[in-house]
Parts: C-alpha cells; structure tokens; sequence
C-alpha cells in the first residue's frame, strides 16, 4: 500500500461534521483531496480552512446535491474525466432521521423516500460508476461511513409510503449501505479493491445529532480515528467485507448477512438509478 501522500482520496458529504475533520487530518498526511458537498460556497469554506491547517494541500471541490440522480452522474463523469487514479473512496455524505424536514416524510428529485435516495442510493450509482477507476489503481479502497442505527428493510415498502418513520428511515438506510459492502467484497479481488463499513463514533458532535436532540457521546476526533483506520492502516490492506463498531470488527443486523436481501436489494437499486427522474 502507497504512503497518503501518495494516494488520491475522495471523500463525499465533506463540508461538516466527520468529512470535514477527516479531510483536515488526511491533507495533514500529505494526501490529495477530492471534496465533495452539495453547497459550493460551503465548500470553499472547507477549502479555505484545509489550506490554512495544511498549507499548500493538493486539493480539488465538486458539487453535487445527491438527492438528484443526475448530479451524482455529473458527480462521476467529472471525477473519472479529471484523474487517472482514484485510491480512496469514503462513501459519507448523509442526512439524519429528523433534518431535513422535521421528521416529515421527504422525497428525492427522482420520487424516492429521501433517506433512502440520500444516504445509499446516490452512494450505490457514485460507487458503481467510480469503480473502473478504482480498479485501475488497485490496491485501492471503499470506506462506507454506516452507522450502529440499523433497522431491516421492508422490500414490501421500500420507500416508506406506508408507515412512515425517520427513525426507520435513516436506519434501514445505513443497513442498505453494509449490504451493499458486503456485496462489493463479493464481487472484487479484495487485492484489488476492498470494501468494508463502520460505525465510526456514537452520537458525535455533529449537526445529525444535534438536529435529533441527542446528547453527543463521543468526540468527533473518536470517529475520524475509526474512519482513518479503514483508509490508511496498512495493516488492513487485503481485509475486506467487515463492518466495524468504531476501530473493533463487529456484526451488523442480521439482514446484512441474508444473500437473498442483499440481492433484492442489488436488483432494487439497479432498476431506481436507471429510472429516468419525473417531470415537474
């Protein structure tokens, strides 16, 4: 495995909370830097305060709002246009159970329960298209920032159209999220690319956590530890297909370990991304 400083890593949902103090430590090892937020003036807040920690800090922004398909599309056609290596990819950008919307059933641009849409389905598309790239300059790794909140999913309803809690919501999508892990490890050389999630940190001091009225558990500095440690331990090169509880190997929902659910889920997600999205 190369040193950081030699490595490209992308980090999506970087302009707050774990992606933006990740981003911090990893520009202090000396790596590229793809940022990824949805807001581009927040982004070059981000972008600022990184040089100012780091100094020169070789470093690229990208925009794209991942409730909206085709944003996660340009996202991916921007990003394999620009580089000829991608080492790192940290799947982290999400919403929490009660913001947006106050707890209120949302959607995505494309018609999908907005969690959902969000925090696994924009993730599966970015991943799906980036992994040529990533293939390409094996060994590489996918880090899918999950959490320990995990609830299993109603392949009868999805989308939550039914009974609608954000709770379940955000839940049944960082399950989602390890499912889709465990697939990915299934389907790659793990001595090409590996894939493996956590639960970086409980109830960090991020604005999820605030938003849902939670008292913080953890430091911030706990989970970008947990998080750093999938994507630089050169001790974990060739692991792949776990999900860890900060820096310990654990167990996720038993859903996650259902073949027959993670296919359903893998044939889901096929069919919504190649969906086109509905007319205003």
């Amino acid at each position: 495995m190369k040193p950081l400083a030699e490595q490209t890593v992308l980090i999506t949902g970087s302009t707050d909370g774990l992606g933006r103090a990740l981003a911090v430590e990893l520009a202090h090892d000396g790596a590229r830097l793809l940022l990824h937020g949805r807001d581009a003036g927040r982004l070059r807040d981000t972008e600022a305060e990184i040089r100012d920690h780091a100094g020169d800090t070789d470093l690229d922004t990208y925009v794209a709002d991942f409730s909206n398909l085709d944003d996660v599309r340009n996202l991916a056609e921007q990003i394999t246009g620009d580089l000829d290596r991608l080492d790192v990819l940290v799947n982290n950008a999400g919403i929490g159970t009660n913001l947006p919307g106050d707890g209120a059933r949302m959607e995505s641009r494309d018609g999908y329960e907005l969690r959902f849409a969000v925090n696994y389905l924009a993730h599966f598309l970015l991943t799906r298209s980036l992994l040529p790239l990533l293939v390409g300059s094996a060994p590489a790794r996918i880090v899918n920032v999950s959490s320990a909140g995990q609830a299993p999913i109603d392949f009868d309803d999805v989308m939550l159209e039914r009974d609608y809690s954000g709770i379940q919501a955000y839940c049944q999508s960082k399950l989602a999220q390890v499912m889709f892990t465990f697939d990915l490890a299934d389907e790659l050389d793990r001595d090409a690319v590996t894939a493996n999630s956590l639960h970086p940190a409980t109830y960090m001091p991020t604005k999820i956590v605030a938003a849902a009225g939670v008292r913080r558990a953890s430091s911030l500095e706990e989970g970008v530890a947990a998080t750093l440690r999938l994507v630089a331990d050169p001790d974990l090169h060739g692991v792949t297909s776990r999900y860890f509880d900060r820096q310990r190997e654990s167990r996720a929902h038993p859903q996650a370990d259902d073949a027959g659910a993670r296919r359903r889920l893998r044939e889901l997600s096929e069919r919504l991304v190649q969906q086109p999205a509905p007319q205003p």
